[in-house]
Parts: C-alpha cells; structure tokens; sequence
C-alpha cells in the first residue's frame, strides 16, 4: 500500500504539469479560441493536485518506504515521528517539491483574489504565475524528482541530518518559502502591467497586500533561521553574514525598498516605473538565493550537495527570468509616466532615498558573496569575505536611513517647514540625551542607541499629536509598530553585541568559574540514551552573589546511525540577557572544556521582528478595510 502511495504521488506531480500546461493554452495557444476560464479553473485547481502529491511523500516517510531513493537518504527507522514528516521538505527534492506547493498556493489565492482586476490584466497575471509554476515543476520532473526509486533498499534509512533534527526544521523553511515565492505574484502582476503597458494606482493599492505579506513570511523566516542558528549550532551568534543568509536578505533588503516604493505609486501616481523594475529584481534575488542553495556552489550549514546540472537548470531559469523580465520592461517603461513630480523634502522624497540606500546596501551585498565565486570559477585565488567587509560597508549605509525612518512621522505631520525643522531639533536633542543614558563604550555603539532612540522618540511624538484623529492614528498604526519593532531590533543588536561576554575555560566537575557577574559551577555529568541518539548531559549551577540563579543542562549527543557527535546549547533566557552555555570536549577524566556566552537583551532582536510582522498585519489588514 505504501509503495502505491509513491506512485499516486508521483501521478499526481506529472498531472500538475500537465495542468500548468492547460492553465497557459488560452495565453500561448489563441488560435485554439480556449476559454479563459480554462485558465481560472486550472490555476485554482493546480494547488490541490500538488498538496495530495506532497501529502503522498510525507506518507512515504512515515511509512519507511526506504524504495525511494530520497526517502531512503533522508530518513531512519528510529526518526522520532515528528522529524519523519518535517524530513520530507529536509532535502534537495522534497523542499523543491515544497517549493511548488508553496508556489501553487500563492497562484490559488490570487486566482481567488483577483476577481475585481480588468479582465486582460487578470490574465495575464495568472499566466505568468502559471509560467512560473511550469519552470520549476519542469525542474523537479526533470531534475529533483522526490518519487525516484532505488535498487538498493536499505533495512532501516539512512538518517535525517542531525542538525535537522530539530523544530527549526518544521518552521523555517516553509516560512522562508512562504517568503521567497510570494514574490512571485509581485513579479507576476508587474510582469501584466507591462505587458498592459500602464499601472495605475488602483494596481498599486492592489499588488500591496501581497508585497506586505511576502516581506511577513519572509522576514519571519529569516528570524526563525537565526534564531535555529542561535541556538542549534552551539556558537551563540545570531548572524554571521554567511552567503546563504544573504542569499534570504537582499530580497528583504529590496522588497523592503519595494513596499516603501508601491506606497508612493498608490497614494500619489509617482515611481511607477521604479516600482516595476524593483519587482523584478526583488524576485530575480529569490531565485539567485535558490541558485546559491541547490547548485552545490557554497559550502554552508544551510546549502544542499547537488549535481552540477541541477544548478544549470535554475541558473539558465534566472537568467531567462531576468532576461525576459527586463526586455519586457525595457519594452514599456516609457509608457509608465507618474502622475506628480517628487519634491525632496517630502514623504515620497524621502522614500526615494531610502530606496537608493535599501537597493545600494543590496548590491554590496551582493558582490561580496558572489565575488569569490566569481574568483573559484575562474580558478584564481580563493577569498573569504567575511564580517569586516560586511561591516565597513553596511553599516555606513544604514546609518542614513535610520535618520529617515525617523523622520518621516514628522513630515507625515504635515505642518510648515519653519514648524519641522523646531520639532526636528528638538527631538534631536531629545534623542541624544537619551542614547547618553547608556554606558556607551564606542562610536558604533552610540549610532546604533542613537538610531534606536531618534526612531522611538519620532514615533512617539506623532502618536502623541496624532491622539486627536483617530483614522489618522489607525491607518498609521502599521508604520508605528513596523519602525518600532526596527528601533527594538537594533537596540538589541547594539547592546548585545557591544557588551556581550565570550569565554572558553576547562572545568573539573565540582569546579567553578567566575565570568562577567556570574558564578559557574560543573555540577555533574549524567547520561540520557534516547530513541536515535546516546547524549551527556552537563549539570551547570549559576549564581551570582552567592545566591543561586539557575541550572544550566548543554548536551553532548552522538547519533546511533551517522555517529555524528552534536552540540546541545543550555540557554538561560530572560528578557535582559541570555546565559549561554555549551559543552566541548572531554579533556581528561572529569575535566570538560565549556564556553559561556552572557548575551545582554540579546532576545530584543527577536522581539523587534515579531513587531515588525505585527506592523504589516495591521497594514493590511486596515488596507484591506480601506478598499
């Protein structure tokens, strides 16, 4: 029973093909005089017929169906459950086969919502999106197939990755998925505009939810993956400007510059053309991100050991993305004339800076991560750019657009410039005083308490001149808690960057070590045997001024089927800081060596994001009313 699971997944892939195919003949094949709702019906069908197909994998893997090859590689008879069904999306073919259903998705909600578009628009839009879809289920047909079988059938599996052995595993790729092809039906609908040779505002308003809810996922994907960065890999960093982890931020560098862009071209007619081109570069950046992961070109914690012709296949798919993309646009860009001019001291002046800044600090990026590669094909020296580059670049980029975040509540006031530049002072002084509050111990470390401060304060003062207007205040609603959760997010990165506390020591059981304000203490050592994995676990008593703060259990696992050895962080999370243990090697009897992090509102990174999600969830949410 199980082994025909396979094939009705299987069945069901190349049936979803097919449909792609029906979905584009009223588009490509207009001599056939097809209904267009050939094209509504099967572009609202295609997403049922790949959610069974992926339903079929996950009930391979539960089912230790070890006939299929990535099954087999991917799974283990003594996998708990729960990572049996996250490990169907764990590798190369099954997070591509994800990737469809994701995209097959995004496809059925703008068929469903797109009912008030013009009728050619509408088409057009679902058939790029259909033309999208048929790429990448070509690609997996073709290349990624998750149904394969194997000759070979192993008793028990393989086994999941242990570093995929873990919740991070369930959440975050689908978020970051979620992200990643949502820009699809940004490309998509920009893609109809040319092609419709307009874009009036009332298209705008339209495609602004959906941009709001790619950035959403995508920005809760990229929190969650630091976060199982954080906490799984037993370094305690957050971020470390690895490629693959800019491979998922220069997207939300560029639909962040994007979102800011569409709101000026729904409200005022301006940057269309701007607007446009953004969109296409903003999904060009997901699929270079996919490249970087599925080719095999990186080694990263993150990317997938592939054949070179599955690279091939997504590069010569960008490059015809890319490619037609801009000829299309190079085609109409002259037809997208804006309605108004834009002043420099105005919201919208100040959103075209803040793009300039957003898409510069993007292309830094960018060459910093493909430039090695660049280098290693051509077979010349091999480079590593690493955090200084990323520091000396970055940073002085996002200095100035901390400045005009905070400043647009103040032009949103609307009042006359003499009326601006008082209050603008005013709050200047105000800000510094405060960031001054703070032992502040660089220049770094200043710009980062002063950005977060000018951004709160700013806020702040329109909230409290806007108590009047109650529309006012709740149309703005989305925009206070998106820079406030900003303002949050640097706060914490500042303070716990600039004061964290690092120490690597070797401890006797029944020894102690005073680092920073606390006492550690090697308690014990016990062991834990469980279902796939024999563990050590270290009891570590913290305390400070004699007095008994926490216990701290980091956990040494070897697991039974790779024998690969893992780190287990023990982490003491409060609101203030974050106490960090994590358990090295086994110097000698009874004798470990240990490394402690004490990582001060650390957690406010996290926090900043989840007000940033909540400020887009209002947004369109009231947008949503507003229409």
């Amino acid at each position: 029973m199980i082994i025909e699971i396979g094939y009705i997944g299987y069945f069901l892939l190349l049936l979803g093909l097919m449909n792609c195919m029906l979905l584009l003949t009223p588009k490509f094949v207009s001599g056939l005089n097809v209904s267009s709702n050939i094209l509504l019906s099967a572009s609202k069908l295609h997403f049922p017929i790949l959610l069974i197909s992926f339903i079929c994998l996950v009930i391979t893997f539960v089912g230790e169906d070890y006939s299929l090859d990535y099954v087999a590689k991917n799974s283990n008879s003594n996998l708990p459950l729960i990572y049996k069904i996250s490990a169907a999306w764990a590798g190369h073919e099954g997070s591509m086969l994800l990737w469809c259903v994701v995209s097959s998705f995004w496809m059925f909600l703008a068929s469903i919502f797109s009912e008030d578009l013009h009728k050619s628009l509408r088409i057009n839009f679902l058939a790029t999106m259909g033309l999208l879809n048929l790429g990448f289920l070509l690609f997996v047909v073709a290349t990624s197939n998750p149904f394969d079988r194997t000759m070979n059938v192993p008793i028990d599996g393989s086994d999941l990755n242990p570093l995929l052995q873990d919740f991070g595993l369930i959440v975050h790729p689908p978020m970051l998925y979620m992200g990643y092809v949502g820009l699809s039906v940004v490309f998509s609908f920009a893609i109809a505009c040319c092609f419709e040779s307009d874009f009036k505002k009332e298209w705008a308003q339209w495609i602004r939810p959906w941009i709001l809810a790619s950035w959403s996922f995508l920005t809760l994907g990229i929190a969650l993956g630091s976060w199982w960065a954080y906490y799984e890999l037993g370094w305690g960093g957050w971020w470390f400007w690895d490629p693959v982890e800019n491979a998922s931020f220069m997207p939300w560098l560029m639909s962040t510059a994007l979102l800011h862009s569409v709101i000026a071209t729904g409200e005022k007619g301006m940057f269309k053309s701007w607007t446009i081109l953004l969109s296409i570069f903003t999904f060009s950046l997901s699929l270079l991100g996919t490249f970087l992961v599925r080719s095999g070109i990186l080694i990263s914690v993150h990317s997938f050991a592939s054949d070179p012709t599955r690279g091939i296949f997504i590069l010569l798919m960008l490059l015809a993305l890319i490619g037609g993309g801009l000829i299309i646009y190079s085609m109409n860009s002259k037809k997208f004339v804006d309605d108004n001019e834009v002043t420099l001291f105005s919201k919208e002046g100040f959103f075209l800076l803040n793009n300039i800044l957003l898409v510069t600090a993007t292309f830094t990026i960018l060459l910093g991560t493909m430039y090695p590669l660049f280098l290693d094909v051509l077979g010349l020296e091999k480079i590593s750019v690493g955090v200084p580059y990323y520091n000396a670049v970055f940073i002085p980029l996002m200095i100035p657009l901390m400045l005009f975040v905070g400043y647009i509540p103040i032009l949103l006031a609307r009042n006359s410039k003499n009326s601006q530049l008082i209050q603008l002072v005013v709050i200047l002084i105000l800000s510094i005083i405060l960031s001054l509050t703070f032992s502040v111990n660089s220049i770094l470390f200043f710009i980062g308490i002063f950005s977060a401060t000018w951004i709160i304060v700013n806020i702040l003062y329109d909230v409290f001149f806007s108590l009047d207007n109650k529309i006012k205040l709740k149309n703005r609603m989305g925009m206070y808690f998106a820079h406030f959760g900003l303002a949050i997010f640097i706060l914490g990165a500042s303070i716990s960057e600039n004061n964290k506390i690092e120490k690597e020591f070797v401890l006797n059981v029944g020894e102690s070590k005073t680092i920073g304000l606390f006492e550690y203490k090697l308690e014990k050592l016990s062991e834990l045997k469980s279902v796939n994995y024999d563990a050590i676990i270290a009891s570590v008593l913290v305390s400070k001024d004699n007095q008994f703060i926490t216990e701290i259990n980091p956990e040494k696992r070897l697991y039974h089927s790779s024998e690969s050895p893992m780190t287990e962080a023990g982490i003491h999370g409060r609101i203030d800081r974050d106490l960090y243990v994590s358990l090295g090697n086994m110097i000698d009897d009874n004798k470990w060596s240990l490394r402690i992090y004490d990582k001060p509102f650390i957690r406010f990174i996290w926090i900043g994001t989840i007000f940033m999600i909540i400020g887009s969830i209002f947004s369109i949410r009231f947008k949503k009313k507003s229409s």
